[in-house]
């Protein structure tokens, strides 16, 4: 079955600045949508309110053409990779794995999941940031969300570990819904189906790498490999 979420109207402001003004954004499962932005362009405080930490000025949210009563509670559905860290670094990786994960099913796949059997004894805390940053993904990945926001997850991750991201994302994406964002713009451009751009307060359809010269989030002297 494929599902959708559909967020319209998302309008919010800090004080008298206006950070996102009326925008809207549609994902469904089996997609990835990537969204860029400058610094302070709205991409964190989008992802905020998706989640439901943040509330928004205004909102207008469906899930698979249901209205959605208010922002909170979305979590049940949406998961969120943020960019900081948020496992505790004095747990063993194999104890950590079926606290976050109930199902022993699915507890297997993270056990042995590429990447992961080699950390299994290793406390979280001594892991290199890369590799806390994929487990972090991997056992988000895991759980029962249809939708999941990726906040810069290339950023600070060795190559091996950003593959790995990468083959990951794109091994579940029949069960899954994907927003990302990142500066590694490559890497998102490289997974994502469907690209934005944040400017000015609105969501911007981008069509291809010019679009996002002609609208100044890459310069014209910008390298493409």
């Amino acid at each position: 079955m494929v599902h959708t979420l559909q967020v319209k109207s998302i309008t919010h402001s800090f004080g008298k600045r206006s950070i996102l003004s009326q925008c809207s954004i549609e994902c469904k499962t089996g997609e990835v949508i990537g969204i860029f932005g400058r610094n302070g362009s709205g991409k964190s405080t989008l992802f905020k309110i998706l989640f439901g930490t943040l509330k928004p000025d205004q909102l207008t949210l469906y899930l698979d053409g249901y209205l959605w009563k208010g922002n909170s509670g979305t979590n049940a559905f949406i998961g969120y990779h943020p960019q900081e860290i948020m496992l505790p670094k004095s747990l063993k990786v194999k104890d950590l794995i079926p606290i976050y994960i109930r199902d022993a099913e699915n507890q297997n796949k993270v056990y042995y999941t590429q990447g992961i059997h080699d950390m299994l004894t290793k406390k979280v805390g001594v892991l290199s940031l890369g590799q806390q940053r994929y487990l972090q993904f991997i056992l988000l990945l895991n759980l029962n969300h249809h939708f999941i926001l990726l906040n810069e997850p290339f950023s600070m991750v060795e190559p091996l570990y950003k593959d790995l991201i990468k083959q990951k994302l794109i091994e579940y994406k029949p069960h899954k819904g994907y927003i990302i964002t990142d500066h590694y713009y490559l890497d998102v451009l490289e997974v994502s189906d469907k690209v934005n751009l944040i400017k000015n307060g609105e969501i911007i359809p981008i069509s291809n790498v010019e679009d996002l010269k002609v609208f100044d989030y890459l310069s014209n002297q910008s390298i493409l490999y």
